[in-house]
């Protein structure tokens, strides 16, 4: 079953990207690159509750 995750801004930590992962194959909590608008560049999101 895929759970829904939101992804934040490592920088500004705004919340920029809601998604779903797969609890069974990722455990642990998600982190990639990502365009955040308000900082206007690619920065690391990680996954929030």
């Amino acid at each position: 079953m895929r759970t829904k995750i939101t992804l934040a801004c490592t920088e500004c930590k705004q919340r920029n990207y809601n998604t779903t992962k797969e609890k069974k194959t990722h455990p642990d909590r998600m982190e990639t690159k990502k365009y955040c608008r308000f900082c206007r560049t690619h920065t690391l999101h990680k996954e929030t509750k």
